[in-house]
């Protein structure tokens, strides 16, 4: 990300639209001017606005070298990106593959590993790292049969999310209710009229099954190759994968800003906005 009226210094890329959209205005235009940047919000292929892949191949690698080709295209030498969820994953192989354009990153899920961690480095967790723990360990029992449906059969899932508005609600909400600090009700961390835009931007455009075909894409083929640049990662405490920052270190080799967040979850940008920006401007602020 870069001042605004300079595209040689680092413009911004937040690779997932629909929850990072919101946020746009006060980044082009804080309180601060030394805190502006240039903000492009790509849409990924087969999400919301994005035309639908024709043929398979769109995984996180062409994904991410779709971006890096829009960024020359608009006109930017140098930018920071940020990414959470398949966007963090996306960001990190950007990150990876383009390192002389990327001058940071800022991740909400610090590392998705193809492999699982060496046991050593789970030893002595302290209180959060722990809790961290034991809830990727449960979301491995219990809430990952999305994950596998999508991974495997995306096509037998998308004739429901295409037909029922209902089925389609019911598979976004579930989320909210699973993956945000929420004591219980999804309603008190995101509000209702956010909750039904992010379902509408699947419902209307039909982009259920185009969009769950990212899983069969990737999940197989993880990338867990090493980031060299400087990255930031914000954690929050009902994100459900979630990793010490000695696995993370094992592949972000340059962390220069690590957090652990007191509220939040998977949807860190709608739950706690303001922290997000400020987590954001202090990676932000490291890179420039």
């Amino acid at each position: 990300m870069g001042a605004r009226g300079a595209r040689r210094v680092p413009p911004g890329v937040l690779p997932v639209l629909a929850r990072r959209l919101r946020l746009a205005g006060s980044l082009i235009d804080p309180e601060d001017p030394a805190d502006a940047f240039h903000v492009v919000c790509p849409s990924l292929p087969g999400f919301a606005f994005s035309d639908k892949p024709p043929e398979p191949g769109w995984g996180v690698r062409r994904i991410a070298a779709a971006i890096v080709e829009l960024m020359r295209r608009l006109g930017y030498e140098r930018y920071a990106a940020q990414g959470g969820d398949w966007g963090s994953v996306i960001t990190s192989v950007i990150g990876h593959t383009a390192p002389d354009h990327v001058a940071g990153l800022h991740l909400t899920i610090p590392v998705v590993l193809a492999t699982p961690p060496d046991p050593a480095l789970l030893v002595g967790l302290d209180d959060f790292e722990q809790r961290g723990l034991d809830r990727a360990t449960r979301f491995g029992v219990t809430g990952s049969g999305y994950l596998t449906q999508m991974a495997t059969r995306p096509q037998t899932l998308a004739y429901g999310l295409a037909d029922s508005p209902v089925g389609q609600a019911a598979w976004i909400l579930e989320k909210f209710f699973e993956w945000t600090d929420c004591d219980g009700d999804p309603r008190n961390a995101i509000s209702i009229d956010t909750m039904i835009d992010n379902i509408m931007l699947y419902w209307l455009t039909n982009s259920g099954a185009s969009a769950s075909r990212i899983y069969w894409e990737s999940m197989f083929d993880v990338p867990n190759d090493r980031v060299d640049v400087p990255v930031g990662c914000s954690v929050f405490p009902y994100e459900h994968v979630r990793v010490p920052r000695r696995v993370a270190e094992q592949y972000l080799t340059n962390i220069v800003h690590w957090s652990e967040r007191p509220r939040g979850g998977h949807f860190a940008s709608l739950e706690q906005p303001e922290d997000f920006v400020n987590e954001l401007r202090t990676t932000l602020r490291h890179v420039r």
